[in-house]
């Protein structure tokens, strides 16, 4: 029980937020993994933005959700000088030809650099795209892919271990491709967000300690309007914003926010927002920790007991005022989860943090080291060199999550009403699930979109890859449709990449997931 408190208590300003039950134990065993094996996994950042949440009660009234809203101004002319850039003859400068240890026989179209969104703070975010492969690229959707945390890399998650084109062997220094990319479907854009994360940066270091849901946001829909000056020929296209993990709240802030400005009046500048995409996702809470407990307990790693009694705890002080009742069920959790991997619970650990004189055998689903191969590779001086990135020449090493992020000003105990405003506004909303996460499992989000109350359309049926189930669906009224990925952990496309390709697929052209009938026959 000291490891639980000792953990809590090194961390309760991580992240100003209120007390919470939801990751105390999360804390005490997967910060402490991180910390071991000198990694900081996005999963882990989003324990600790969540350690000090607390429930105030779940609403889906649409009047409680101006609380996001203050920071959503349309730009007048002063902002405009500040925020929107002259971008012309940049698109050419970040061609990125090759990259090292990119296969010899693969051409892929992709660039990588930085778009300025505040130049008086000296603010920049540094993006890596990928052009589809098809050769009306152009006529395909653009698909913007935002990891969570908070604080955690598009680039070395998303693009890298996820869904990009190319993924990293494990000599740290070579790339094999990735058949499954989702550029097979759609021009992928990758933004490192917000400053402080991966290769963007600010020149005022006081903006690392000043991060938080609304300036991300914000910042998010300033990138976007710069890049798509920068790449105008994408002004027109069909757009769709998809994530996983904490980007349960960047994915709907940020559509809630190119709503607001495609709306008002006065805005100069549409983005032809059509749909969102979000897997294992923090939207809730309350019933993302409720989920919790329940899956850990219905999956036989904690009992039924332990399940019930650590939700009657009160952490309101750790540290002084736990129960022995208490103190002994987070004892039994901590036992019971410290030697799985959480993020899958049936997925293999990681026991060699070395690299490999030379590549193992190529697989599809990711190798359990696989974030200590992607590590390496990026902080590879021509690599950096190659990506256009790092330019400020930081004195730390590229990380995937924190950086020199330590506080998280803002995050709403909720999205689901941000989630409504979409719907009725008829932005098509797919919300996917790993069925084997353990962080948000399942059940968590199944929890949430009972508190959704929407009508459905059809009964929960099972969908179809390669004549196998790909998971389980249900499509709501509004544009709303729920689908697990049957075998899959928190970051989805690493472990069942060709389920994930049809997911996202399907969700690009607003048609249902296969059924047996359509898929056999």
């Amino acid at each position: 029980m000291a490891l639980i408190t000792d953990i809590f208590s090194r961390n309760n300003h991580a992240m100003e937020r209120k007390t919470s039950w939801l990751v105390l134990f999360l804390l005490s065993t997967l910060l402490l993994v991180g910390e071991i094996h000198g990694s900081r996994k996005q999963e882990q950042a989003l324990n600790n933005v969540l350690s000090k949440a607390k429930f105030r009660g779940v609403s889906t009234d649409n009047s409680n959700m101006t609380n996001f809203e203050v920071d959503k101004a349309v730009f007048g002319e002063d902002e405009k000088a500040r925020y929107l850039y002259p971008q012309e003859g940049l698109k050419e400068k970040d061609r990125i030809e090759r990259l090292p240890g990119q296969p010899e026989d693969v051409n892929v179209s992709q660039y990588g650099g930085y778009v300025t969104v505040d130049k008086v703070a000296g603010r920049a975010l540094y993006y890596y795209f990928v052009e589809a492969q098809e050769s009306d690229r152009h006529k395909l959707p653009l698909l913007l892919w935002l990891n969570g945390g908070p604080g955690c890399s598009s680039l070395g998650y998303g693009a890298m271990q996820e869904i990009g084109p190319f993924r990293v062997n494990s000599d740290g220094k070579t790339l094999y491709t990735n058949k499954y990319s989702w550029s097979l479907a759609a021009n992928i854009l990758f933004l490192e967000s917000p400053a402080g994360v991966g290769f963007s940066y600010s020149n005022k270091t006081s903006d690392y300690d000043n991060n938080g849901d609304r300036k991300t946001a914000l910042e998010n829909y300033i990138f976007l309007r710069n890049w798509l000056k920068r790449f105008s020929e994408y002004n027109s296209s069909e757009f769709y914003i998809a994530g996983e993990s904490y980007a349960g709240h960047y994915v709907p802030q940020l559509a809630d926010t190119i709503l607001h400005h495609n709306n008002h009046p006065n805005s100069s500048s549409f983005i032809n927002l059509k749909g969102i995409l979000i897997g294992n996702a923090a939207i809730n809470d309350e019933t993302d920790s409720r989920g919790l407990w329940d899956f850990l307990a219905s999956h036989a790693i904690i009992s039924d007991k332990a399940a019930l009694d650590v939700q009657l705890c009160d952490f309101s002080n750790v540290a002084t005022n736990l129960s022995n009742e208490c103190q002994e069920t987070l004892e039994e959790i901590e036992t019971n989860i410290i030697a799985i991997d959480l993020y899958n619970i049936y997925a293999p650990l990681c026991h060699n943090y070395n690299l490999t004189s030379l590549p193992k055998p190529q697989t599809e689903v990711i190798d359990p080291c696989n974030e200590v191969y992607v590590k390496a590779y990026l902080n590879m001086a021509d690599v950096q060199e190659a990506l256009h990135a790092n330019v400020t020449k930081l004195t730390h090493d590229w990380s995937p999550c924190g950086g020199p992020i330590t506080k998280w000003l803002d995050s709403p105990d909720t999205v689901l009403p941000l989630l409504h405003h979409l719907l009725n506004h008829d932005v098509r909303v797919w919300i996917f699930s790993g069925d084997v996460d353990g962080r948000v499992p399942v059940i968590s989000t199944e929890y949430s979109i009972e508190l959704l109350n929407l009508t459905a359309m059809t009964s929960w049926h099972p969908w179809f890859v390669d004549r196998e189930v790909g998971g389980y669906t249900q499509i709501y009224k509004k544009n709303f449709t729920f689908a697990t990925v049957r075998e899959a952990g928190h970051k989805v496309p690493s472990y069942q990449p060709a389920r994930a390709l049809s997911l996202i697929t399907h969700f690009l052209q607003g048609i249902p997931l296969p059924t047996y009938k359509q898929h056999i026959f």
